[in-house]
């Protein structure tokens, strides 16, 4: 469970999760669109960073409808996945936080139950920031029959070590993650690490044919390691496009406005979706 956030066009729904034996929580944004037509939606999966979503649902949400209402972005339906805090989007190794398990095998699955979605990986977008970035690379890879598009948005942490500048500069929160996600296995950290993910991957990763986008701020501390894991995905051949955005620093609404139109043109590529440009 979770704290409601308050938003427009933003529900506050629940479920009774098998995994974990109790009711689990999410928050869904679906545009004026969805309630003018009986039209089914694809949808967008977004996940948060590492304190937790509920701070960001609100201006995250007014991101995507600002942009949906411009025609900047397609229509379509905003899932904001609780992954829980310091979680790495990721199942414990002691079964007490099956998050990624969660995610994947109820969640989705339940959206497409409770609303018009298109529901088929051609449908659905995984995108997060941070650590919902390595959140979108680890589970968006693993899972390429799920998902048309990843995008991941200075995502963290992406080196084997776990020995980045966010964790030199918050050696506490680094030894709470590993020791709740991890059990203070450093070869669990790697193993579910999405620069091990995407070499176990990336065979599969480019049959589906799967549109990735990887972006970072040049200001960004996370800017290295990024940089570091776009050039992984090249040796692995798998195809995406990088971005570094000048004057950006960590911040998710920042990387999208500096996205600009490149913005909507992924969101579309991923889809399936005509360019509107290319009619005019």
């Amino acid at each position: 469970m979770t704290d409601e956030a308050k938003a427009p066009r933003v529900a506050f729904r629940t479920f009774d999760s098998k995994t974990v034996g109790a009711k689990v929580s999410y928050h869904i944004y679906t545009p004026e669109a969805y309630g003018k037509t009986e039209a089914r939606l694809p949808v967008l999966y977004w996940l948060h960073g590492t304190d937790g979503g509920i701070v960001g649902i609100r201006p995250m949400a007014k991101v995507f409808d600002d942009a949906i209402e411009a025609g900047k972005v397609p229509a379509m339906i905003v899932v904001f996945v609780n992954g829980l805090p310091r979680r790495l989007w990721a199942d414990s190794k002691d079964g007490s936080a099956p998050v990624e398990t969660v995610f994947v095998t109820e969640l989705i699955p339940e959206v497409d139950k409770q609303y018009r979605t298109i529901a088929k990986r051609e449908g659905r977008i995984l995108e997060g920031f941070s650590m919902g970035g390595y959140g979108a690379a680890r589970i968006g890879f693993k899972h390429p029959d799920l998902f048309a598009g990843v995008s991941i948005l200075a995502g963290g942490p992406l080196d084997l070590e776990f020995k980045g500048p966010r964790a030199k500069h918050n050696p506490m929160l680094r030894k709470q993650i590993l020791t709740d996600v991890c059990s203070n296995d450093m070869e669990y950290f790697k193993s579910i690490s999405p620069w091990m993910v995407a070499e176990t991957s990336a065979e599969e990763v480019r049959e589906k044919k799967m549109v990735i986008r990887h972006a970072v701020g040049n200001s960004d501390d996370t800017l290295e390691l990024n940089a570091k894991f776009h050039e992984r995905m090249e040796s692995l051949k798998v195809p995406h496009e990088f971005a570094e955005l000048p004057e950006v620093t960590h911040d998710a609404k920042a990387v999208l406005d500096a996205l600009g139109e490149r913005n909507g043109k992924f969101y579309r590529r991923a889809l399936g979706l005509a360019d509107p440009e290319l009619n005019k």
